[in-house]
């Protein structure tokens, strides 16, 4: 048995279940109101599948957008599969969610960011506390990320 309680992996966990709970809702009823999604990956994570050509450019982490067009969202135990339009070329993309490296909802200022132990000493999760603004095509603009350690006594 273990001496420790993993705290980072348990967290990680929850959080990757909160997301796949919001893709099946999204699946299911489509997305509702203003809700839109940024959602960064590690393309070169196991199970990671997509088009040669997207790999090709996007040789270490890809961002994709769901918010006016997508299809065939499929949302599964491990990951979840879509079909987005790149340049008027419907492509289909698996991610696993342990490839998720972020996923932000601006439209509620929420976002998550899941940080590997090569990233910091310390596996842990970060929440966006700032609006990301959103134009028509969207951009993405940086956020400050605040750390659960600072509110911790």
């Amino acid at each position: 048995m273990p001496q420790d309680i993993d705290y980072g992996t348990l967290m990680h966990t929850a959080m990757r279940g909160l997301i796949q709970k919001v893709l099946t809702n999204v699946a299911e009823n489509g997305l509702p109101g203003a809700h839109h999604f940024f959602i960064t990956f590690d393309t070169r994570q196991d199970g990671v599948e997509l088009a040669d050509w997207l790999h090709d450019r996007y040789p270490e982490e890809m961002t994709i957008v769901m918010q006016h067009w997508f299809e065939n969202l499929e949302v599964g135990d491990e990951g979840f599969a879509i079909t987005l339009n790149f340049g008027d070329a419907p492509e289909p993309l698996y991610i696993p969610y342990t490839a998720i490296k972020t996923f932000v909802d601006p439209s509620v200022e929420f976002g998550l960011r899941f940080e590997s132990p090569e990233d910091e000493d310390e596996v842990a999760t970060h929440i966006v506390e700032e609006t990301i603004e959103v134009e028509e095509p969207p951009v993405q603009h940086d956020a400050d990320v605040v750390s659960l350690d600072s509110f911790r006594k």
